[in-house]
């Protein structure tokens, strides 16, 4: 369909391919690095630090307190690059000093809790420096899609994975578990200052832009947090299935039952990186973002009939890669394709599209409903079904907040609009 080819050629156009082959090549790489770690350091003191930047990684969205959330957003709406530039330094200025104010928090808050494993504590404060590392890292990745250089971004994106797979390497082999941790802080920041340059802007101008007001930082804040509940819906179900049926057995095998079928999300992801800063800019455009919204949907339906009819034949053998005990459970590992379907087509897109009108606070309030939906489904499904009820809650959610998204985005896009 014509409709397929246009969003093709627009995504390649926006040099989508080489942000498909950087989110391969990373995974690849980020792999590399666990297993570089996994090697050199004991595994006991591995899985505290772990345990540590698992806790730090849901901060780390809401560090600057989202404020990278609204420089893409309304970023995207600037025509001038000047303009694009100063919002930029408004944006890395404040985010710093909030997130300064995030660290001290986490830290002073650190010392009133209990943590089950020696060093926890340590490895958090020490990690809790990571927060301004990443959060640089990611306005500059975000002012280069601003300016559509998304070779740009692809090439800072890989040259952080290199970098990272040589810093574990080299200072894990060096100063062992701090090493380590070390260049999780470490390498963010020198990807950062290595293109930051590039960008040339100038940091010393302190011009505010009209739009910088409280809706512009709630707008952060909310897509933020709508990121961090998100992040917790695929991981509540792992935290239900331990606490229910105290079996790690069964913890274990859902872990590795989910691996494939999740791993499957970075496909609208990629597009949406490729093409949020197009559609957020044409947003008024509703003849272009109908056909946009079109060609998206054909194209991840037949993307998603594919997989499902690939997947209901291998089922078994992909299983059988990590484990033969594990192909007992294919029919949870066909239930979750079959839920991630639900954000191929729907999700991905809609959510996007309505932080693209500035709605990011609905994506936090489908995304947290569904987030007590799943607590409540699982404290039933879990203890009748096992792992299979975990599987059937999360699937039937999946869909349940892609159209949601869609609905919502309708209202407000084409009957409020």
């Amino acid at each position: 369909m014509k409709v397929i080819t246009d969003l093709l050629k627009g995504f390649i156009n926006r040099s989508g391919f080489y942000i498909f082959s950087t989110t391969i090549l990373s995974r690849i790489l980020s792999f590399i690095a666990s297993w570089i770690a996994l090697q050199l350091l004991d595994h006991s003191e591995l899985g505290v630090i772990l345990l540590a930047f698992n806790i730090i990684s849901f901060i780390i969205p809401i560090g600057g307190l989202g404020l990278h959330q609204s420089l893409i957003r309304y970023g995207a709406q600037l025509i001038d690059d000047k303009e694009k530039n100063d919002l930029f330094v408004y944006v890395l200025k404040r985010g710093i000093v909030v997130s300064i104010v995030l660290i001290v928090v986490l830290i002073i808050v650190s010392y009133f809790i209990n943590f089950s494993f020696p060093n926890t504590q340590y490895y958090l404060v020490i990690l809790s420096f990571s927060i301004i590392p990443f959060f640089l890292f990611e306005i500059v990745k975000i002012q280069f899609r601003l300016r559509f250089e998304n070779r740009m971004y692809a090439l800072l994106e890989l040259s952080y994975n290199i970098l990272f797979v040589a810093g574990v390497l080299v200072l894990t082999t060096v100063f062992k578990e701090d090493g380590y941790v070390l260049a999780i802080i470490v390498v963010p920041l020198i990807t950062s200052l290595l293109f930051i340059k590039k960008l040339n802007i100038n940091f010393k101008n302190n011009n505010k832009l009209s739009f910088t007001n409280l809706i512009f930082w709630k707008y952060g804040f909310f897509a933020s947090l709508s990121n961090v509940v998100t992040q917790l819906l695929f991981v509540i179900d792992i935290l239900l299935i331990g606490y229910l049926l105290n079996d790690p057995k069964m913890v274990t095998n859902y872990k590795y039952i989910t691996l494939i079928p999740f791993s499957l999300l970075f496909l609208p992801n990629v597009f949406i990186t490729t093409d949020f800063v197009e559609f957020t800019q044409r947003i008024n455009d509703k003849k272009y973002i109908k056909r946009y919204i079109k060609g998206y949907l054909y194209f991840f339906v037949m993307i998603s009939v594919i997989i499902i009819s690939i997947f209901s034949i291998l089922s078994k053998w992909l299983l059988l890669i990590f484990d033969e005990k594990l192909v007992q459970f294919n029919n949870i590992f066909l239930v979750l394709t079959l839920g991630v379907t639900g954000i191929l087509i729907f999700r991905g897109l809609f959510g996007n599209l309505l932080s693209s009108i500035g709605k990011a606070h609905i994506n936090y309030y489908i995304a947290s409903i569904a987030l007590i939906l799943n607590i409540l489904s699982n404290f039933y499904l879990i203890p009748h079904y096992g792992i299979l009820g975990a599987a059937i809650t999360s699937s039937v959610l999946m869909w349940l907040t892609g159209l949601f998204s869609l609905l919502f985005f309708y209202k407000f896009y084409y009957l409020e609009n």
